[in-house]
């Protein structure tokens, strides 16, 4: 069976480019503090892939702290502080921050107090894309990045979220973006790395590859890759919803990314979907990955006001440039399938 990979949102297939800059990382043997030339050139390393993603986020003149990921990213930048968020947040920010602000039925979130506040750029469940980051304390901007339009200079946030395995980078390895000036308190303290913010020696191969898939990511997103992807998403929602009239699909009428379907049938509980398409060779989710092998409702459709039976029966179908259009309309026959199954015993 051929295995069709639909799950993007949860992490993206590593791109050639960043496979082949972590190859060449690791033959350099220095560590990046060493002053001999060894070291300098792992140094070299870390920074040209700081300069890469710098420019694909547009930084400008702010600051890039390497983390192990966006967890950490969130972290290092809300511990001990006073945060209110929307429930649709990611766990990551979530965990950290009082989920008082007010979700719309269209999965937007209002903000009152921007410098005391933490916001998603784009929803990794439903896809739904936010607004308004000037002054925010927080963008969790790591579904964004790269699948639309986005700089961290224009976007007026005080702190951002980054995390390379979402645009095809390896896994383990992200970042935390900041306006010039901006401090954060050290939560991994030692040797002083990352201009004291992150203790520990770099991630020399992890960050080659995140700095080279950040370039590439931006060319796609530049020569309109992204755009014939969106076109992709609206023919399959086209078709599941002309056969199947009653599934709801989130946001379908609010701006989201362009490679997001989060899709619910009432009573057809989410992860019996998502184990029916993978015995059909479709790899897709049924929410988050970081709730993965939880049954429970989503958060986020709750939030949203759906009752209990839907916010249990969301799948999440994301993909990318490199999938193809009979690999989607493969996967509508095959969800359209098992719908029809449903609906017959449900008669």
């Amino acid at each position: 069976m051929t295995r069709v990979y639909l799950d993007w949102n949860a992490t993206a297939p590593l791109r050639d480019e960043a496979r082949s800059a972590m190859l060449a990382a690791m033959d350099a043997v220095g560590n990046p503090s060493s002053v001999h030339a060894e070291g300098r050139k792992a140094l070299a390393i870390v920074e040209r892939a700081r300069v890469q993603i710098k420019a694909a986020f547009g930084v400008g003149s702010g600051d890039l702290v390497f983390t192990s990921g966006a967890t950490e990213g969130a972290a290092l930048v809300l511990n001990g502080r006073e945060i209110s968020c929307g429930a649709t947040e990611h766990d990551a920010v979530h965990a950290w921050c009082d989920p008082n602000l007010p979700v719309d039925g269209q999965g937007r979130i209002a903000v009152e107090s921007p410098e005391n506040s933490a916001l998603q750029a784009a929803n990794s469940e439903t896809g739904i894309l936010q607004g308004g980051f000037e002054n925010i304390a927080l963008c969790d901007a790591v579904q964004a990045f790269g699948k639309i339009p986005f700089a961290f200079e224009w976007s007026g946030a005080q702190a951002a979220l980054l995390s390379a395995h979402k645009i095809g980078g390896p896994k383990g390895i992200g970042a935390v973006v900041l306006q010039q000036g901006q401090e954060v308190p050290a939560l991994i303290k030692g040797g002083g790395q990352e201009q004291g913010r992150r203790s520990g020696t770099e991630n020399v191969i992890g960050i080659a590859g995140f700095g080279a898939a950040a370039e590439a990511a931006q060319r796609d997103l530049d020569s309109g890759l992204w755009e014939q992807v969106a076109i992709l998403r609206d023919e399959l929602e086209a078709r599941l919803a002309d056969e199947a009239p009653d599934a709801d699909i989130i946001g379908r009428t609010t701006q989201r990314l362009p490679n997001t379907s989060c899709i619910a049938v009432a009573g057809w509980k989410g992860e019996t979907q998502v184990m029916q398409m993978d015995l059909a060779g479709y790899a897709i989710s049924a929410g988050s990955a970081c709730s993965s092998g939880k049954v429970k409702q989503s958060r986020v459709l709750k939030a949203m006001g759906f009752d209990d039976t839907t916010a249990s029966s969301a799948i999440r179908v994301s993909f990318g440039p490199a999938t193809t259009r009979d690999e989607v309309m493969g996967f509508a026959e095959a969800w359209l399938a098992q719908y029809r199954k449903f609906k017959a015993r449900a008669a």
